[in-house]
């Protein structure tokens, strides 16, 4: 289900992304985990924005066995706002998954009307996961 690609020196135990992917789709998703270097050159070359960020999601066209999409985890960034907010990094790590399988799902939280927030908390509530990505930012 989940095409695993863990670039870190850190292992990674995928067990609940691949619970959350099946509870979303029954297509394929390609997952990288990556340090803040990687992540910041991908950024760069896909959106013209030069800085390391925490989740990239890239969805592919609809075709007949091709992966749904691919999604990029930063490491660094798990890591740093796991040990800051007081959660595990797999909690963490499971917070961007959603957020990246939402946005290859087709939500996107900048233009829609709290659908994609929605969507979020309940998959949050379902596997119990701490605060999401979009709840945290619309605190600040």
């Amino acid at each position: 289900m989940i095409d695993f690609d863990n670039q870190t020196d850190k292992t990674i135990d995928i067990t609940l992304l691949e619970t959350i992917a099946k509870s979303l789709t029954s297509k394929e998703i390609e997952l990288m985990v990556c340090d803040a270097d990687t992540i910041q050159d991908i950024n760069a070359d896909t959106r013209n924005i030069d800085k390391a960020t925490d989740v990239l999601s890239f969805p592919y066209e609809a075709m007949p066995m091709a992966p749904l999409g691919s999604i990029v985890i930063c490491e660094d960034i798990v890591t740093s706002v796991a040990s800051g907010l007081n959660h595990s990094d797999d909690d963490e790590r499971a917070l961007l998954f959603i957020h990246g399988m939402l946005h290859i799902l087709g939500f996107d939280h900048e233009c829609d009307n709290g659908e994609m927030r929605e969507k979020e908390e309940a998959l949050i509530n379902q596997f119990g996961l701490p605060k999401s990505l979009i709840v945290r930012t619309e605190e600040l």
